[in-house]
């Protein structure tokens, strides 16, 4: 079995050390940046973000901001912190990501589209926001997304049916907004209650009870028509009085 003598062992540990280094220092560097951009993108009442110095190395010590072992940001947890404004385009540098917790704030806006690339992300928590427009089809690229909550904004729109290809998906809320068009029943969208759906008007399909226009009950064409029937009787008897 081949071995490393003592010098090439502590070569190699060099190396290794070095390129762990080297890639915490590429990570932290840039996305301490976009980071840092999204800072300066909000408005920040209660200054919970005084704690990010551009100057620092990484963002890692950063209030809210959680890294893994090689310096690079899996979460943010920035909830119920009454920031306002849009979210940037820099935060897809976050490739690691996995919490995106922004819940209960006054963000506005559209959910932006190139969150498709936050592919680690499990958890999108966004609800109780100020986001409208469409949820985007490109949610559906996020394989790893166990919690999808979306309630309490004013999206509208129709549901994707590219989130239903979310196999991991365990929790969903749409609720609280203003969706229309039919509920999905395939596909992860099975696993869910009309409770995920409630306070959209437009939302139509079985699982809202509320038909879609245009389609009827599965059972429709087997009702009787008792219009038709009476109306029918109707004239037969007429017709033998005729006779009579």
């Amino acid at each position: 079995m081949w071995r490393l003598k003592g010098r090439e062992f502590r070569t190699c540990l060099a190396v290794l050390i070095l390129v762990t280094f080297l890639l915490s220092t590429i990570f932290a560097n840039e996305e301490g940046d976009a980071l840092y951009i999204f800072r300066k993108n909000l408005q920040d009442p209660n200054n919970i973000m005084a704690s990010w110095n551009r100057t620092d190395k990484n963002p890692c010590n950063w209030m809210y901001v959680t890294c893994n072992s090689l310096d690079s940001v899996v979460r943010l947890d920035m909830a119920n912190a009454s920031l306002s404004g849009q979210l940037v385009p820099q935060l897809a540098l976050l490739s690691n990501l996995q919490y995106l917790e922004l819940y209960a704030n006054n963000l506005n806006g559209h959910i932006p589209v190139y969150l498709e690339n936050l592919t680690n992300l499990v958890s999108l928590e966004l609800y109780t926001n100020n986001f409208d427009g469409p949820i985007p089809d490109a949610l559906g690229k996020l394989s790893k997304l166990r919690f999808l909550r979306l309630n309490s904004n004013n999206l509208s729109g129709s549901i994707p049916m590219s989130l239903t290809n979310l196999y991991s998906l365990q929790v969903l809320d749409l609720s609280s907004n203003s969706l229309s068009g039919p509920v999905p029943q395939n596909g992860s969208f099975s696993l869910f209650t009309a409770v995920s759906y409630t306070n959209n008007l437009d939302l139509c399909g079985p699982i809202t009870e509320k038909p879609c226009p245009g389609v009827s009950s599965p059972d429709g064409d087997s009702k009787p028509n008792i219009g038709a029937i009476v109306g029918g009787v109707v004239a037969v008897w007429y017709y033998y009085l005729l006779l009579w």
